[in-house]
């Protein structure tokens, strides 16, 4: 899991059904957000294996074994993706709370080849609601650093 190192390896018998609620209650990872609990707001995204998900539609024990990457598990060390640094650039967010799953949204285009254009970029990030209206710098942030790959 790539996150916060937390040492635990939670018995997944005994956890809450969502990966999003694994992530939050048992592992300390709160970078992921529950938005809609619905699957319908993209705020609680991770990755799995490299693949966009809404954690609180995966269950837990689907995705035992699986790669895990979270908001917390980005950066290396004290270096931020250049996701992450593309969002400060173009200040691509206002409240946050939408931040994490916008950026693992990114960096999931990214690994699925959907940033040739600004609109492949809308569409593809489309699942990704921002109820502050920062799209046009997401999608800016998002074509920065397409453009430095």
């Amino acid at each position: 899991m790539h996150g916060r190192r937390t040492g635990q390896r939670p018995r997944l018998r005994s956890c809450p059904p969502s990966l999003l609620d694994l992530l939050r209650e048992h592992l300390g990872l709160t970078g992921s957000k529950k938005g809609c609990n619905a699957g319908a707001c993209g705020a609680c995204t991770v990755l799995v294996d490299g693949q966009r998900q809404n954690s609180c539609l995966t269950l837990a024990v689907r995705v035992e074994g699986a790669e895990i990457t979270t908001i917390e598990g980005l950066a290396d060390g004290d270096e931020l993706h250049p996701l992450q640094q593309a969002f400060i650039d173009q200040d691509a967010f206002q409240c946050g709370y939408c931040t994490p799953g916008q950026i693992l949204s990114g960096v999931g285009c990214f690994k699925e080849g959907h940033t040739g254009s600004p609109e492949e970029i809308r569409e593809s990030m489309s699942g990704n609601i921002c109820r502050c209206g920062a799209y046009v710098n997401i999608v800016r942030a998002v074509e920065q650093t397409a453009a430095r790959k």
